[in-house]
């Protein structure tokens, strides 16, 4: 089982901006499938972006953070990071980092993501 913590969260104004980072264990870091998810509260986890190494380096965004949110890793610290501008109210949510070992296949699926960390709140408010 992968370890996973989240730091970064906290409160923003609109249009501000702000980094999650997502620390993990695990000696093969670099052949991890990351992903980040997102739960507002009384609504379901939700996909927000995922990246990927192997055969060049991909990502992938949810259509409401695409242009606003950027995903990227540094495997030489075994971390992933998303960061975040632009921020709106409706990005309120408890964001979790989620990790599955050794695939290069993409999935927004929350079921395809075998490790989880704890969560950090972003709290987007005037």
């Amino acid at each position: 089982q992968i370890q996973l913590v989240e730091s970064g969260g906290g409160l923003v104004q609109p249009g501000g901006s702000l980094r999650l980072s997502c620390a993990a264990s695990g000696r093969t870091f670099s052949t991890y499938r990351m992903g980040w998810f997102r739960q507002a509260s009384g609504k379901e986890r939700e996909f927000v972006a995922a990246i990927i190494s192997g055969s060049g380096l991909r990502t992938y965004y949810a259509d409401s953070v695409k242009g606003r949110f950027t995903i990227s890793r540094d495997n030489s610290k075994n971390t992933v990071y998303l960061q975040m501008n632009s921020l709106k109210p409706e990005d309120t949510a408890v964001y979790y980092c989620a990790a599955t070992p050794g695939s290069t296949r993409f999935s927004p699926s929350l079921v395809d993501f075998d490790s989880w960390g704890q969560g950090t709140q972003v709290t987007v408010s005037a």
